[in-house]
């Protein structure tokens, strides 16, 4: 017991005189401390000896190379320089650092010596919210934004958020961020485009589509850096008859976006970022016409296919971006189920609806099956607000992507704000996004976007 007494009392000593054990690692029954390098092979070790006799650890000792593996081909090199011991201030500071004195934390001299390379790098794996916070310290971080390498730092992160930009009829066509994560509004001051009646149509990579309301004029922006473009309208068909779809070349907008117009006339455009263009190919499959697109639910995009939720028969059209094709799958609704939407969760397709029978009003969540073509029920609104919506005559505006729902019940008795997550099936009630001078909160178009500082509009 004396010994191991002892021999936890003599590493004490040595973290104290090396320092924390992420530098180094010590043999206690071998006398023998070994500083952690990349070596190839070979590793070099200190050697100190430890009188028990005495009590006492001696360090002037030679280093030793020893092959890895053989602990028995040794040879005596050159004394190294012996490592100083941390004076009282040092040790002193550290142990207020770790222990969490801010004073310490943020001392000038202590950060002075951080890359400078190495900032841009943090910051842009940092949460999107987080980020606009970080921002006031600094000119120089403020300016992040425009800097190239810190748009390619941005990029090379995953987008995995999932955040919603709303309009309401409360505050005309002023638009309300809402990030479900956090469960925090965000109200965009002063607008994000300068035309005041503007709708957003669709989404991808971080950009949002809008439509110019009684305009044939299109807008692409991004609404975290406020950066935004006109494209020029094409000549054709009534604008306040058209569905709207928006998908990505590649990964990102840098690889370029198209932007697909459906009329519902039968004549379709879309518009080529990387070309600056638009391309007019004609109509619509006469198998696909008379064309009745669902106007409440915007289109999915799975592997550059934009699909878009029809009625009349019931059922999907399907667009191939990359090679031009239309697909039409009939698919018939579920009974009683109506103001519906579709999103995709993955490679899945996911259909939300309100159902209505006699008095009874649920939100019913479906999945599509792919071998049957076939709507499967698989979760619905929680039974208590169930029965607090019986009876009612209730509407529900909804949008949703990659699993996340936002949904917008209101009657004459109540105005509920909820959102639904697939993956956890979990149901939230989201809190007011009323801004001061908005008097009610009802949604008037909504889409989903992917928060990413780096999108180019």
């Amino acid at each position: 017991m004396k010994g191991l007494f002892m021999t936890q009392r003599l590493g004490e000593e040595v973290l104290e005189i090396y320092g924390s054990p992420a530098a180094l690692s010590f043999d206690f029954f071998n006398g023998v401390e070994a500083r952690r390098q990349p070596t190839s092979g070979r590793r070099s070790i200190r050697c100190g000896i430890y009188d028990a006799g005495t009590s006492s650890f001696k360090h002037n000792c030679h280093d030793l190379l020893m092959t890895a593996g053989n602990s028995e081909n040794m040879r005596s090199l050159e004394l190294s320089k012996r490592p100083t011991k941390r004076t009282r201030k040092d040790c002193s500071r550290a142990n207020k650092i770790l222990s969490g004195s801010s004073s310490e934390i943020m001392d000038e001299n202590l950060w002075k010596e951080f890359p400078e390379d190495l900032f841009e790098a943090v910051i842009a794996r940092l949460p999107v919210d987080a980020f606009f916070r970080f921002r006031s310290v600094c000119q120089k971080w403020n300016m992040l934004l425009n800097s190239p390498s810190f748009s390619q730092e941005c990029a090379q992160k995953k987008q995995t958020q999932t955040w919603f930009y709303t309009v309401s009829h409360s505050n005309g066509s002023m638009g309300s961020i809402y990030d479900p994560s956090s469960k925090k509004w965000y109200h965009p001051t002063p607008r994000l485009l300068p035309k005041k009646r503007v709708l957003p149509v669709a989404s991808a990579g971080g950009l949002i589509c809008f439509l110019e309301m009684g305009e044939r004029n299109l807008y692409i922006c991004n609404p975290l850096t406020r950066s935004y473009k006109k494209l020029f309208p094409m000549s054709i068909g009534v604008v306040s008859r058209v569905s709207a779809g928006m998908a990505l070349s590649n990964l990102s907008t840098q690889s370029g976006y198209k932007i697909l117009l459906v009329f519902h006339s039968g004549e379709y455009g879309i518009y080529d970022s990387m070309n600056n263009s638009w391309i007019r190919p004609g109509n619509l499959p006469s198998a696909c016409l008379p064309l009745t697109l669902n106007r409440r639910s915007q289109a999915v995009c799975i592997d550059k296919t934009l699909y878009f939720l029809r009625h009349n028969p019931d059922g999907i059209l399907s667009y191939d971006v990359e090679n031009g094709i239309w697909k039409q799958f009939a698919i018939p609704a579920p009974h009683h189920l109506t103001d519906q939407i579709f999103a995709v969760w993955g490679s899945r397709i996911m259909l939300l609806g309100l159902l209505t029978k006699n008095a009874a009003t649920c939100i019913c969540v479906f999945e599509l099956q792919k071998m049957t073509l076939l709507w499967k029920e698989v979760d619905r609104m929680p039974n208590l607000w169930c029965l607090e919506v019986y009876g009612k005559h209730v509407r529900m505006t909804s949008l949703g992507n990659k699993g996340v729902f936002l949904l917008s019940l209101r009657s004459r008795q109540m105005n509920w704000l909820i959102t639904y997550d697939a993956r956890t099936r979990e149901w939230v009630k989201v809190p007011s996004f009323m801004q001061p001078e908005a008097k009610r909160r009802q949604l008037l178009y909504a889409t989903t976007f992917e928060p990413c500082l780096s999108a180019l509009p």
